[in-house]
Order: C-alpha cells, then structure tokens, then sequence
C-alpha cells in the first residue's frame, strides 16, 4: 500500500435495498487535477435512498453519499490555489466539468462531456482488494474522499459543515430550478408540487425572485406549512380533491407562468401539466425512478406555447452559484439550518437512511468528528 494511501471508514451499499455496512477501505491518494479532503458533514438526498433501493440501477459495491463539505487534506500537482489548497474548508459537489468542451464552453457545465480518470480507475479499495464505486461520484458516506477539483468550492469561514453541505444538491437544485432554469420574474405566478428539501428550496428561489402569487401544492400539511416559512403565500393540500380547480383559481384561471415538480413521481409531472398558463413552462426538478414515463396532451403544448424543461442540479455554474447563495445565507435571505431534520455519526447512517425514506422530515446529516 502506497504511503500516502490511508484507511477509512466508509458505509458501504452492497446489496439494493439492504441496510449499509460501516467497512474499513483504502483511500488512494489523489492524482493530477483531484483533490483528498476529510468530511465534516453529509447530508441524506432523496437521490441517494432512489439509488440504494436500486431505483436507477448501477453497480456495486458503492458508498453514495454527494452532499459533502469538508477540509482539503491533499491536492494533485494540477490543482491551482486559486480552486482549493490544503487546509481549505470546501462542499463537494456531484457536478464535474471540464471547461473545454462543447457543453462548457456554452455555458451548461451540467452537462460536460469530457471522461474523467477518477470514473474509470476507483480510488477506494476493500479489505478484499477489490474496487468500490463512489456512488454520485463522491462517495460521501465516508471519513475521507478524493474529487475532481472541479467539483469542489470554498465554503466561508463562517458558515457551518453541516449547513454547508445542503447547497451541494438540495439547495442549488431548488433554488436554480426557479432562478436558472424557469427564470423566474417580479410577479410571475408560481407553483410549486412538493414540498420536501427541494421543493422548498424552489419555493424560496421563487420567493427571492418575486413571485406572485407562490403557491405550494402537496400531500402533507406539516410540508405545507413550512412551504409558508419559506415563503410561500398559499397552500393546496393535493389530497383533498379538485386540485388542479382550486390551483387555477388563485390565477382567475389563467394558470401558471411556471409550475415546477419536485418530486421524484411522474404522475406529478402529468398532474401539474394542466395548471399552466398560455406560454408557461413546466421544470421537472424531481427525478422519477428509470421505469417511470409520462402521458400528456401533446397538441396542448403546442396550441397554448407551453414548454417542459428539464432540471439538471438547477443549471448551476458551481463557482458563481454557490458563492450567491452563501451571501444569501450569511445575510439571513436563505434558509439553510432550518432544512436539518437530524444530525448523527456515521454509525448512525442505516437509521437517518430509513428516516429520510419513510418519513416526511427534510435532511439528515451524517456529521464526522473534528
């Protein structure tokens, strides 16, 4: 074993649908344009639970995890200072990009195409010797992981690991769902369906932008009611029945400039079809498991000059975006701590996993020592 690999302790997927095992793995070092950091924190995404139940299939064994923040321990001789340096205190994102190929260079990152060496040649290793994936391509459910530098950006001082982590996906996704991708305007009519981590994250992108009305429509009265917190200004509970009527109503009919889907369903992305506008556009943010498909009125789309418009981790550019929402944050415009439903240590993960798929809290945080 190489000097500068070391062990971790990483909760291991290697089974769909079975509980995680806390296993002891080799950390390689990292290599030309990658960084090695130590986790601070790591947060549960619903994408994470849709990946361990099998939902989008892949291989195994894994450690998901990609809501990350931590501190630098490693750079590759690639890394420039000005990206991260040793000591640094970073989130990591899933989102890697190359800044030379066709899709960066127009300006959607989210979409690079560029292959990078970390896909093809792992970086953790078990007590067998054999590769384990870094599920989402970070690996997060882990003491340490190595990243591309791209991947990575400087948290402020005064922002906690634990909140933090929620911009890697949650936050960025919801938020650039209303601000990047439906370009939300002062005034537009919002809707919003579903209301868990994401779903109020598009709520209070929305809200920043100045949407009105904004309204939060699902299933459950405690996520509406924090729908209201985050600034929302009315509620529909969609199990009460007629609710595309009463949704339309807060329109006088008209229905939305934009409806935005945050949840992994595609019945919802049918559902929230008919409560658009005349040239609305509907953004599917939530991402519905492979075996799902969707049915809609295509003449529709095409009569009223509707558009559907998909949402890949809110259209962000990790190096403008994520600096934004730290200011909001540290200026008390965007909630952040109010999104922890839970904190606990590694050994703990299999319980938050089993929270965050069963019940209606937001996000439970793994959080390391030190």
């Amino acid at each position: 074993m190489p000097s500068d690999t070391i062990e971790i302790q990483a909760a291991v997927c290697r089974e769909f649908g079975r509980p995680l095992s806390i296993e002891t793995l080799r950390l390689d070092p990292p290599a030309e344009g990658e960084v090695r950091l130590r986790v601070l924190a790591s947060s549960i995404c619903h994408s994470d639970v849709i990946y361990m139940d099998g939902g989008w299939g892949g291989d195994l064994p894994a450690v998901f995890g990609h809501e990350v923040a931590g501190v630098v321990t490693d750079v590759g001789p690639a890394v420039r200072p000005a990206d991260a340096g040793v000591g640094d205190r970073v989130l990591v994102s899933l989102l890697r990009s190359c800044g030379r190929c066709g899709q960066c260079e127009a300006g959607i990152p989210t979409q690079c195409a560029a292959e990078f060496p970390i896909d093809s040649a792992p970086r953790l290793i078990d007590g067998n010797g054999e590769p384990v994936r870094a599920g989402l391509r970070v690996g997060g459910f882990a003491e340490s992981v190595v990243v591309d530098a791209s991947q990575v950006v400087k948290v402020p001082d005064d922002v906690a690991a634990e909140a933090a982590c929620l911009v890697s996906c949650g936050v960025m996704t919801g938020f650039g769902a209303a601000i990047n991708t439906a370009r939300v305007q002062v005034g537009d009519s919002v809707a919003v369906v579903g209301c868990g981590g994401v779903g109020l994250n598009c709520v209070q992108g929305a809200a920043l932008a100045g949407a009105l009305p904004l309204v939060a429509i699902d299933v459950a009265g405690d996520k509406l009611e924090r729908a209201r917190a985050f600034g929302a200004t009315e509620t529909i509970d969609a199990v009460a029945g007629g609710m595309a009527a009463r949704a339309l109503a807060l329109t006088e009919g008209r229905g939305f400039d934009v409806v935005m889907t945050a949840t992994g369903s595609a019945r919802a992305i049918e559902e929230a079809l008919p409560l658009l506008a005349p040239d609305g556009a509907l953004v599917a943010v939530g991402m519905p498991p492979d075996d799902e498909r969707v049915a809609l009125a295509a003449t529709r789309l095409s009569h009223y000059g509707q558009s559907i418009l998909g949402c890949k981790m809110g259209g962000a550019r990790l190096r403008i975006d994520v600096p934004k929402l730290f200011r909001l944050y540290r200026n008390g415009r965007l909630k952040l701590d109010e999104l922890i439903s839970s904190r606990r240590p590694l050994g703990g993960i299999n319980v938050s996993i089993e929270l965050a798929r069963r019940s209606r809290d937001l996000r439970h945080v793994i959080v390391f020592p030190g």
